[in-house]
């Protein structure tokens, strides 16, 4: 959800929908365990000290999206370490991803949902044909809507069609995505049933074999789980980073508090047709997409997707901390997007909440081995003698 300084009335009024699939479920993280052993990360089902093996769930659907406004509670906190790892990738690696997700989308402390999401787990048989492009494959996407529902609505409801009908894809994927953005933001000004002032963010994850192009415009992000490091995908545009104040400044914008002209919070957005000049034209609000490629491997195990309302609550490291750990507990990507707005929620998150967690593997995460130390640590004599100085001084 972008925040806007416009009057109450101006909100469309949101949608019912479904709830998230499943009821909310007891038996989450303790508060305490992470504190304890964070260097664990996993939880065994025997004294053996083994991980717990368990199979993904097969109730999970190929395609799904839903607005839910199911109130959620007894959430927990954890305390975990914070920092970003380095990407990187070994081309040569054998390893193949298979695709499962699961998701939540829950309206939170706001009058109205204006969220939208897509999960696609398996592409060829979502289209009906290979098309040419790499298997497997699949496409997750969230909208963050604001000035009402139907700029994210349209958008989630065209976006993988506008990609997949690029006469660029499958070969130049990349310059499809930026196509299918433009194209996207192009025909919200041509609508005549959309609210021409409504708009969204836009945040896609295409995953073709083992390549993943993550496409973003505006601040929800992308974030990857390898082997317990968080490491963040996409970039988020707001006013006042410096990149996208510079850019913004250059066209004649300004910014008002962290307002775009001082009335959006966001930096690159679909619609706001309001706020643009002619089509074609490049101005302050920006609709391109700004991309980020990546081979997976072995150690990448997961992708969290989520709209700002999580992150405004929640660092990248805290939340792929928490869905490694659940993971390890019942290998259900599902329950892992809900426990993710739960813990949002209890932060006290003041936006709509969407989380789309994706699994690489059908296997949970491994345990982490950490190597102990085998050197024998020693004070030295004079360690010593100014130890003894410093105690009997004070």
């Amino acid at each position: 959800m972008v925040d806007r300084v416009i009057d109450t009335n101006y909100m469309a009024p949101g949608t019912d929908a479904a709830s998230c699939q499943g009821k909310l479920e007891n038996g989450f993280c303790k508060e305490n365990d992470i504190e304890k052993k964070i260097e664990e990360e996993e939880d065994y089902d025997d004294d053996s000290g083994h991980a717990k093996v368990t199979r993904p769930p097969k109730n999970l659907s190929l395609m799904r999206h839903c607005i839910s406004q199911q109130t959620l509670a007894d959430a927990f906190s954890l305390d975990c370490p914070t920092g970003i790892g380095l990407k990187s990738s070994d081309k040569d690696s054998g390893f193949i991803p298979m695709f499962r997700s699961g998701s939540c989308s829950e309206i939170g402390p706001k009058p109205y949902m204006e969220d939208e999401f897509v999960c696609v787990d398996n592409l060829s048989e979502h289209l009906g044909t290979t098309n040419g492009f790499p298997s497997p494959g699949a496409f997750y996407g969230v909208f963050d809507g604001h000035g009402g529902v139907d700029a994210a609505s349209f958008t989630r409801k065209n976006m993988l069609k506008f990609i997949i009908e690029d006469s660029h894809f499958p070969n130049g994927v990349k310059r499809a995505l930026k196509n299918a953005f433009v194209k996207a933001d192009n025909a919200l000004a041509d609508a005549q049933n959309l609210d021409h002032s409504s708009g969204t963010t836009a945040l896609t994850a295409l995953m073709l074999g083992r390549t993943v192009i993550i496409a973003n415009a505006g601040d929800s992000r992308a974030v990857l789980g390898k082997r317990g490091r968080a490491i963040e995908l996409s970039k988020d545009h707001k006013p006042n980073c410096t990149s996208e104040r510079l850019r913004i400044e250059k066209l004649g914008g300004v910014i008002y508090d962290g307002y775009l002209n001082g009335q959006l919070s966001v930096a690159r957005a679909l619609g706001d047709w309001h706020m643009k000049g002619p089509k074609g034209s490049k101005c302050p609000l920006s609709s391109e997409p700004e991309l980020e490629e990546l081979v997976l491997t072995e150690e990448d195990e997961f992708l969290i997707i989520g709209c700002d309302g999580l992150w405004d609550v929640m660092s990248s490291q805290y939340a792929v901390t928490i869905v490694r750990k659940e993971l390890m507990l019942h290998n259900d990507p599902e329950k892992c997007s809900r426990e993710l707005v739960r813990e949002a929620l209890k932060r006290n998150t003041c936006d709509n909440l969407t989380v789309i967690v994706v699994c690489f593997s059908p296997y949970p995460p491994p345990r982490i081995e950490i190597p102990k130390s085998h050197k024998r640590r020693s004070i030295s004599a004079e360690g010593l003698d100014l130890l003894k100085g410093v105690l009997d001084n004070v």
